[in-house]
């Protein structure tokens, strides 16, 4: 360590907590996204068959290709076609969207999970359909399946990076700007590796608590 140079770490801070914002932002709406968008799915897939096809076809498409490809067309295909966001936005939704195929799964797993003899209980009770979800099946689904929720969170968080292809200035994109101007690479490259080592482990433990409380 006799060569690291603090003043490289100070130089690069404003830049990184820019970075740190941004990532943060991208992780939470981005969950928040393919959370959503994953029950959705789940749910179709217990549809009638001219719901289930369609949804299968998008969803495996989507979940087997590279979330890198699928940044480059939302980026820079669409807008072609007359639809275009920001470098935020845009990588906000494509992380989303992409994770919410595995989301899906662990919905549908969850789901799947529940005994028959709780729909068979629903259905004597002549409750609505959207009771019966809301009010029986995806409370005991969803109990059993936060820890595996919370691991996509954690990808999603590793994967921002992937981000920076198009712009999205999070904190390794940041990084490369930075060591870019000053020719410093090794502190503000640490900053960035502890960063995701902080937010990704408290983040690993508290799951681990929820597996061990929840899922029983």
């Amino acid at each position: 360590m006799n060569n690291w140079d603090w003043s490289a770490v100070a130089d690069f801070m404003p830049a990184f907590w820019d970075g740190v914002l941004v990532t943060l932002q991208v992780l939470v709406l981005g969950s928040l996204l393919s959370f959503t968008l994953g029950l959705v799915w789940a749910v179709s897939y217990r549809g009638p068959r001219w719901v289930r096809w369609p949804v299968n076809i998008v969803t495996e498409f989507i979940r087997n290709t590279p979330l890198l490809v699928q940044l480059f067309f939302f980026f820079f295909v669409l807008p072609e076609w007359g639809v275009q966001f920001s470098e935020l936005t845009t990588g906000t939704i494509a992380i989303g969207l992409h994770y919410s195929t595995y989301t899906a799964q662990v919905y549908r797993a969850g789901i799947e999970a529940v005994p028959a003899g709780q729909w068979e209980a629903a259905t004597a009770l002549s409750l609505p359909v959207g009771r019966t979800w809301f009010a029986v099946i995806l409370p005991q689904a969803i109990r059993r399946i936060v820890p595996a929720l919370g691991n996509y969170v954690i990808s999603m968080l590793k994967d921002t990076p992937l981000l920076g292809a198009i712009g999205v200035l999070e904190m390794l994109q940041q990084y490369k700007l930075a060591s870019a101007e000053t020719f410093q690479y090794t502190e503000p490259l640490t900053v960035v590796g502890v960063a995701f080592i902080l937010i990704a482990y408290p983040a690993s433990l508290l799951l681990r608590v929820l597996e061990r409380r929840l899922v029983r």
